[in-house]
């Protein structure tokens, strides 16, 4: 394959469509007001049956003309090639594939009861999903080529996709491991492609998955403790890595093709410190 235009070696995402899948949730909705900020149109999606079509339509009203938003379920490879479907019917091509949806260890129990069914679906849903998501894009871009540097940024964690954490729930982990192994892989075999592969690995990010898995519970003096032992002694923010995502979605980005990114102020790489300090 030829080099890229120089053009596209520029942080600008004007006229670039991007999809962000679980666009409504604390990362993915900073990554789609990022993306946009940037000059990007962004199709989100929100999960089928689970969010509110509503709450979806709100977001796209802040930005009509740039922003559409799109049913999904990742359990369902139907639903997966639905999106897909309607996401280019509305733009025309894709150029980002953002796969941001997963569930965790609490959000989890909106699918199923029993833990057994639970960890069937973090697999299905973190893990399967996002398999099917980068085949479905790959196959669209074989038969459609741009010419234009395409990109690929899976959203992983420092659990599973960086290090181990005793304690972790092991589906969970499981599910993140396989997202970075998979953005591994891919880059290899597109070497010689336009399209850029990237996993982002997250630490502790004031989300809602976060609050309802782990802060939620605590008490305030035990929340504060919890966040005084994180690295740089605060939690990392929705934006911190919706910049992250904005800088590889850019033509800056393509030197770190398949990179999976430590993006946990530190924790993956000193995974003890929770310990250290609160002990």
């Amino acid at each position: 394959m030829t080099s890229p235009n120089v053009l596209d070696c520029r942080p600008s995402l004007e006229g670039r469509v991007a999809l962000v899948t679980g666009g409504l949730g604390g990362i993915g909705r900073a990554v789609v007001g990022s993306l946009l900020a940037h000059g990007a149109r962004v199709a989100l999606t929100f999960a089928d049956g689970h969010e509110s079509p509503a709450a979806a339509a709100d977001v796209v009203a802040l930005a009509p003309l740039n922003a559409s938003a799109h049913a999904l379920d990742l359990r369902f490879e139907v639903s997966i090639l639905a999106c897909f479907a309607a996401a280019l019917d509305r733009w025309g091509s894709i150029d980002i594939l953002v796969n941001n949806a997963a569930v965790g260890t609490a959000t989890v129990a909106a699918y199923a009861n029993r833990a057994g069914e639970q960890d069937s679906a973090m697999l299905s849903i973190n893990a399967d999903g996002t398999l099917k998501m980068c085949q479905a894009y790959l196959a669209w871009a074989a038969q459609h080529p741009t010419g234009r540097a395409g990109k690929i940024i899976n959203i992983s964690s420092v659990g599973g996709g960086v290090s181990a954490f005793p304690g972790f729930r092991l589906s969970d982990g499981m599910s993140k491991a396989a997202v970075a192994f998979l953005t591994r892989q891919l880059a290899a075999e597109l070497t010689d492609s336009l399209i850029d592969v990237f996993a982002v690995c997250p630490g502790a990010t004031n989300t809602p998955m976060l609050q309802a898995s782990t802060l939620d519970p605590m008490s305030p003096s035990d929340r504060a403790a919890f966040v005084a032992a994180m690295p740089k002694r605060r939690l990392i923010e929705p934006i911190d890595i919706a910049n992250i995502v904005t800088f590889l979605a850019s033509g800056y980005s393509t030197p770190l093709h398949g990179a999976v990114i430590d993006a946990s102020m530190g924790l993956g790489v000193r995974p003890g410190l929770i310990t250290e300090r609160t002990h």
